[in-house]
């Protein structure tokens, strides 16, 4: 067909984890930012099944949803797809009664993209009956790899096992993985211009998501405010400097934050603390799920102009956090990842607890880091949790270690 786009279906790491819960779980929700691929992901599964989808994007089928839940639930009876169930949140106690009873397992496959809402009605309507999974943008070993990876351990057979799942690359090669993003739509070939993509992206999701959330928002100030917050990504979170650049209160830039987080387009790191470490700080640090977008907001136009820019090392941490959140969501795993500051300036990007230990990790533009990096690690040791191997995390190549307890991991293994 003359004009006809090719798209191409990129393999998520989600996939086998869905049909697992599906065989336990009569209702499945999955949550995520918008356009991270969930329908897709749902409609390729679905591919030679009976199972049927219906979108509340669609005017009709939300009025139907919202006024007789139980007329529409009998007019598309399971198993089922809802696409964007948040626009319908009457079809929960609906769903509940199906589940109580015996809806089969894998009845339901709920998607929707305002994370917050749609857990707090699942944990009211669907408690214990329901799977919550979250989906973020395409991670690197779905992008460069054959998206087989488990939640990154600093365990050396389980790295070993990464080293042969994935691709390396070099530092440029590497600044254009965090220019270009991890957005389905871009990267399978559907929409091709990336600023034509974000810019879309940008309007859809504050014509659809923030207005619902914020009536009669200044939709303009609302972009500069997400543009703002893009600039300080990587960093302690400043809410005063925020609202300053936009001219905005500090009430109304924390309230807009908050829709920004409800809707995962930005997560915080919390800093870590036990009641033996008693001078860290409060502030925590936030990112952005996507670099790509992060890269377009700050309006760099190339991976070169990224790479040597103001922002080059907080977008390389902000991808790297990034990265490691997807390895544990992509298994339908929570991650208990933080970073550590105290009084003293002492500072470890990332503490990762796993398995009864704490794995601290530095992540550094450089391809030969120094061990000098790693002396804030022993902090750790004063605390209650015994502290493991640790890492650092940068732009060489190859795998290597300063010693037994400290890899030098390069970032395109994560």
């Amino acid at each position: 067909m003359v004009g006809e786009i090719l798209m191409t279906y990129i393999k998520r790491t989600l996939e086998q984890k869905i049909m697992e819960i599906s065989k336990d779980y009569s209702c499945v929700l999955l949550i995520g930012p918008r356009q991270v691929g969930k329908t897709t992901m749902l409609e390729h599964l679905m591919e030679g099944t009976q199972r049927q989808k219906v979108t509340l994007d669609d005017v009709e089928n939300r009025r139907l949803a919202k006024s007789d839940p139980a007329l529409f639930l009998e007019m598309h009876p399971a198993p089922v797809l809802i696409d964007e169930v948040q626009y319908a949140p009457e079809l929960f106690s609906y769903i509940k009664i199906q589940v109580d009873n015996g809806a089969v397992p894998g009845s339901y496959w709920l998607t929707g993209s305002q994370a917050f809402q749609l857990m707090e009605l699942a944990q009211e309507s669907l408690a214990g009956r329901t799977a919550i999974v979250h989906m973020s943008a395409l991670s690197q070993s779905e992008l460069y790899g054959d998206a087989v990876t488990d939640p990154l351990s600093l365990n050396i057979s389980a790295i070993n096992r990464r080293k042969d799942h994935l691709t390396s690359c070099s530092s440029t090669e590497m600044y254009e993985r965090i220019w270009n993003g991890g957005m389905p739509g871009h990267r399978s070939g559907r929409y091709r211009d990336r600023d034509v993509f974000y810019s879309s992206y940008i309007q859809t999701y504050i014509n659809r998501d923030v207005t619902d959330m914020i009536p009669g928002v200044d939709k303009l100030l609302f972009a500069d405010f997400i543009r703002a917050a893009a600039c300080r990504a990587g960093q302690m979170l400043n809410v005063h400097d925020i609202a300053q650049d936009v001219g905005v209160s500090d009430d109304t830039a924390k309230r807009w934050l908050q829709v920004l987080e409800k809707s995962e387009v930005i997560f915080y790191l919390r800093p870590y603390s036990n009641n033996l470490l008693k001078r860290t700080v409060k502030t925590p640090k936030m990112y952005f799920f996507d670099t790509g977008l992060v890269a377009y907001l700050t309006k760099y136009s190339s991976p070169d102009i990224l790479m040597n820019g103001a922002i080059n090392g907080a977008i390389l941490e902000n991808y790297t956090v990034a990265e490691i959140r997807k390895t544990w969501q992509n298994n339908a795993k929570e991650c208990l990842i933080h970073y550590y500051r105290d009084k003293d300036t002492n500072e470890i990007d990332l503490v990762i607890e796993s398995d009864g230990e704490l794995h601290p990790m530095e992540i550094k533009k450089s391809t030969n880091p120094g061990t000098e990096l790693t002396s804030a690690f022993t902090i750790l040791d004063k605390g209650s949790v015994p502290r493991g191997t640790g890492a650092i995390l940068c732009l060489r190549e190859e795998l290597s270690a300063i010693d037994r307890n400290t890899f030098i991991l390069p970032i395109w293994m994560i």
